[in-house]
């Protein structure tokens, strides 16, 4: 599986948006092969848009020091 830079986040949705009115021309001619092949191009595209929205939300997190909770020593009383 290719994995999509960040970078290119528009220009996938612009790949959705084109295969949505490419759909909808081959509605209207009747072109029901294409219909379904385009479908599928355009299922796969949204798919790869959330895996990226994913993967950028995720690295968001990270962006600090992980606090791990450690106990502070002290002196004994």
């Amino acid at each position: 599986m290719l994995r999509v830079s960040p970078r290119q986040r528009p220009r996938l949705v612009e790949i959705i948006r084109n295969l949505a009115e490419r759909i909808a021309e081959a509605r209207t001619n009747g072109w029901l092969g294409e219909v379904q092949g385009l479908q599928v191009s355009l299922t796969k595209a949204k798919d790869k848009l959330v895996a990226l929205d994913r993967t950028l939300e995720r690295s968001r997190g990270q962006g600090g020091p992980t606090e791990l909770g450690m106990p502070v020593i002290t002196r004994s009383r």
